[in-house]
């Protein structure tokens, strides 16, 4: 069973406003105990049941369902947890309403079960599991995020014992509904109609309910939404108005100005994988040109991101011809890269975007010391603008010590400064080796050191 989300949001003057997030858990975990119920009696329905004794039954079939559950779940858990672990807090909106899609997802394949023969009805079964099994990493993990969220004074245990109390008398008063919904509705017509119905209010509800929290720390959404506004208009949004910009299911790495998918980025690359697009070009353009040696263009980059924690490069992945294809940023953070540091990295990603796609959809050449240029000049402007950002960021509310840019665990850079010029250490290289005659001259100047961040 999913776990229903209680909003305990506060108004300007500190005030609780709890009762229509109350309602919205209620209405959630109600119809979700019914139609659990139901999907319950769907798979006694299909189970295979032996009487070996006058009074004895042995659910052989029902064993085996079991065990094939629960090693397909537990599997299911682990590769999960590893692949989308890092995310779960940045991106809990997100997860914790993917919690319930995997929930009913299941629980629509539960009913599904009984029409199947029995080796397929197994299969479909362990599939339903391994989906709750998701749901209670992705619903766990993105609870707990919300509970401190929620915890104003820090009164966390307090919030998770309240709140299982509540959901507890919740489903109590569910099954005790179900029973009811379950003894008078025996047709597989009625019990679709009913199932459907119930999952439709499970969702729409904990849609209301996700859509409606007004997170205070920065992901990659809401750096995106803060930043395009701010340069739009000179306002910094509130959190309770970035919330209603934001959307639930958003794409990950997706760079968005409005409305408009601008590019995409990815954060805590890998050096190797900047310095391949900076040699080589990036397979649409065809290469740069090489009157510049390798170690001279990681040493121009690096000096144009001295004083940052962070280093970017923007490229196009597209192999399409279009001049419009959307440019990718790959973002190197630096050692010691703080939560501000990344969302300036991010918010500087997005302005380079934003200019990137404006000069190609003009014709421009885009080569790399236009690139250079455009890294120079945004630089030049992040640097005017982050501190009023940040500034109106702190006044409005917004918790800038808490990094949730970084989604996977990423990468950390050192940059070396060797008093004439700088130079980027990445022992990366090893395993990602360049085109011949450029990668050992950046080799032979530049020594490379890379550190794996454990998330």
């Amino acid at each position: 069973m999913s776990q229903a989300v209680s909003i305990i949001e506060r108004n300007e003057s500190g005030n609780i406003v709890a009762t229509y997030g109350q309602t919205l858990a209620a209405t959630t975990a109600f119809s979700s105990s019914i139609a659990g119920l139901l999907t319950s009696r769907a798979v006694l329905q299909g189970v295979w049941c032996t009487f070996i004794a006058p009074g004895v039954i042995q659910s052989t079939s029902e064993v085996e369902v079991n065990i094939a559950n629960y090693s397909v779940g537990r599997i299911a858990t682990i590769l999960f947890a590893y692949r989308f672990g890092p995310a779960l807090e940045a991106e809990c909106k997100k997860y914790r309403f993917l919690a319930d899609i995997f929930n009913d997802s299941a629980m629509l394949m539960d009913c599904l079960s009984p029409a199947f023969p029995r080796a397929a009805r197994l299969g479909l079964l362990c599939l339903s599991g391994s989906l709750r099994a998701l749901c209670g990493v992705a619903g766990g993990a993105s609870k707990a995020s919300l509970s401190v969220h929620f915890a104003k004074t820090g009164n966390v245990g307090e919030l998770n014992a309240k709140d299982s109390s509540q959901e507890t008398v919740i489903s109590l008063l569910g099954m005790l509904a179900g029973s009811f919904v379950v003894s008078h509705i025996t047709s597989p017509v009625a019990t679709w109609i009913t199932l459907v119905l119930l999952l439709v209010v499970h969702l729409a509800t904990n849609y209301k309910a996700v859509n409606c929290v007004a997170m205070r720390t920065l992901n990659r959404q809401r750096t995106n939404i803060v930043f395009s506004w701010f340069q739009e208009t000179g306002i910094v949004l509130t959190p309770k108005e970035v919330s209603k910009r934001e959307r639930v299911l958003e794409k990950s790495g997706v760079l968005r100005w409005g409305n408009s998918v601008i590019g995409f980025a990815n954060v805590g690359v890998p050096f190797a994988t900047v310095l391949i697009s900076l040699i080589e070009g990036d397979g649409t353009t065809g290469s740069f040109d090489h009157d510049a040696s390798g170690s001279r263009r990681i040493q121009e980059l690096a000096s144009i991101f001295h004083k940052e924690k962070y280093l970017l490069w923007p490229t196009i992945t597209s192999r399409r011809s279009s001049s419009f294809s959307l440019p990718q940023v790959y973002i190197c953070l630096k050692t010691g890269a703080s939560a501000n540091d990344q969302v300036r990295a991010w918010g500087h990603a997005l302005n380079v975007a934003k200019e990137f796609s404006r000069r190609r959809s003009r014709g421009e050449n885009d080569g790399y010391y236009e690139r250079i240029g455009l890294l120079q000049a945004t630089m030049d402007e992040m640097g005017k603008k982050f501190a009023d950002v940040a500034k109106g960021l702190a006044e409005k509310g917004w918790d800038l010590d808490t990094a949730c840019i970084e989604t996977r665990s990423g990468f950390r850079v050192a940059v070396l400064d060797g008093g004439k010029s700088y130079a980027v250490s990445s022992t990366d290289l090893r395993d990602k080796p360049v085109t011949d005659g450029v990668a050992s001259t950046a080799a032979s100047d530049t020594a490379y050191r890379e550190d794996k961040k454990v998330v």
